[in-house]
């Protein structure tokens, strides 16, 4: 592989990575769902085309069927005139087959309205089951973004979360507080040490003092007991 193919093939392998980055789910079915709502409106325009046809077609037929009549009924009228007398029988013949032929075109046109309007009607009823289709699927994926929001909420927090949750040894957060946890144990230890030392560090003054303290409190107890005797205000001891 020369030097050139090479280079397309990292300029090709670039551009689709530059792609797959662009591709986000949301924006892609947000799109996908604005071009379905497009094709629905056309296929209503075009439905409601066809069914104008239809109706154009259905009245045309229905218009050239009365004109048939109308030419048929004349025939009727020139045929009895001539025989009554009113009108001379080779005018009125002449006049009835023209009337006929009248009846006869719109008859035939009122067979290609009538056709006409076969043919749009079916067309209307396939583009209808289209936008009955269009609807549903549009209706579908309204409910799969709703769920493809929900899901990509929770998928980027959950992913911040456990980037986070990764990242915090290398971050040094936790040795960070590893550390903070063994300086207050070192305080701990230093302060109970120093109290320790404080306690072994008491004068022997200090030492005598508190010993005669705790026989001068002893001394005003027996005084006190041997007063209440002395006023008869001791308390008997019990039998």
């Amino acid at each position: 592989m020369n030097i050139f193919s090479r280079l397309f093939k990292i300029g090709q392998a670039e551009a689709n990575s530059a792609v797959d980055q662009l591709e986000d789910p949301i924006k892609m079915t947000e799109q996908g769902l604005r071009d379905l709502r497009q094709d629905l409106d056309k296929s209503l325009h075009a439905l409601a085309e066809v069914k104008a046809m239809a109706i154009r077609s259905r009245n045309e037929a229905a218009s050239f069927r009365t004109k048939a009549q109308d030419y048929e009924t004349k025939a009727v009228l020139l045929l009895q005139r001539a025989h009554r007398g009113d009108l001379a029988t080779a005018e009125a013949d002449r006049l009835a087959s023209e009337a006929l032929g009248k009846k006869t075109e719109n008859e035939a046109q009122a067979e290609r309205a009538a056709a006409d309007q076969q043919k749009f009607e079916a067309s209307a009823q396939q583009l209808d089951a289209n936008v009955q289709t269009l609807k549903q699927t549009i209706g579908t994926w309204e409910n799969e973004l709703k769920t493809l929001k929900a899901r990509a909420a929770v998928s980027s927090a959950t992913k911040t979360i456990n980037k986070q949750l990764a990242q915090l040894d290398s971050s040094g957060t936790v040795a960070l507080l590893e550390r903070m946890k063994e300086k207050v144990a070192v305080e701990e230890a230093l302060a109970e040490s120093y109290g320790e030392i404080a306690q072994e560090s008491r004068t022997v003054d200090q030492e005598i003092d508190k010993a005669l303290e705790q026989s001068a409190g002893g001394k005003a107890a027996a005084d006190l007991q041997a007063l209440k005797q002395k006023l008869g205000l001791a308390e008997q001891p019990q039998q």
